[in-house]
């Protein structure tokens, strides 16, 4: 029994918005089979796509889903919180010294304008840094360190966001997802 909920808990569904687009990319909206299944009991989504694994009880059966969407559209909050992570993101998880792509936990952030010069911590004024860069420019100012900046920041909106969420799926993808995660990626048409 117990490798059987197991093997149900590595089975996480897509959770798609009224429209069909998935309610985020960054995280990725997906749901655990538990809440999934109460979702489908108490009519609150429609199922899009299955996974051949089946749910059983004494008094009932069905295919778990892989892919679900609401019934009831839920409107976006476009409002971007300035996180660390999602800094990370507009960024492409590269320094924006060194141009080097990093993960997430060999970054972190550094101020163009130094805190100690007036820099404030906002979209405006920080940027992804790798450790060593971060380390060279210190409080400097990027041209007195001798570096150069990738692109100056700003702040990225909803749809920017979102499309960069894009570009780093998550480390497990169902081939059921495929068509509502990249619906709007250019098509190879060798």
């Amino acid at each position: 029994m117990e490798n059987e909920i197991s093997n149900l808990d590595n089975s996480p569904c897509l959770v798609l918005n009224a429209d069909y687009q998935p309610l985020s990319y960054f995280p990725l909206s997906l749901w655990g089979w538990q809440d999934t299944i109460k979702a489908v009991f108490l009519e609150r989504v429609n199922i899009v796509a299955e996974y051949e694994k089946k749910v059983n009880s004494s008094n009932f059966s069905m295919q778990l889903p892989s892919v679900i969407s609401l019934k009831k559209y839920i409107p976006l909050n476009k409002r971007i919180p300035f996180t660390r992570f999602n800094l990370f993101l507009r960024d492409h998880f590269k320094c924006q010294y060194c141009d080097v792509k990093f993960k997430a936990s060999e970054l972190t952030f550094d101020h163009v304008v130094s805190r100690a010069k007036g820099g404030l911590s906002d979209w405006d004024n920080v940027v992804s840094a790798c450790f060593k860069c971060n380390n060279k420019k210190g409080s400097l100012s990027y041209k007195d360190a001798n570096m150069k900046l990738v692109k100056i920041p700003k702040k990225p909106t909803f749809n920017e966001l979102r499309q960069a969420g894009k570009l780093f799926p998550p480390n497990y993808l169902h081939h059921t997802w495929n068509d509502f995660l990249y619906w709007d990626s250019v098509l190879d048409i060798n």
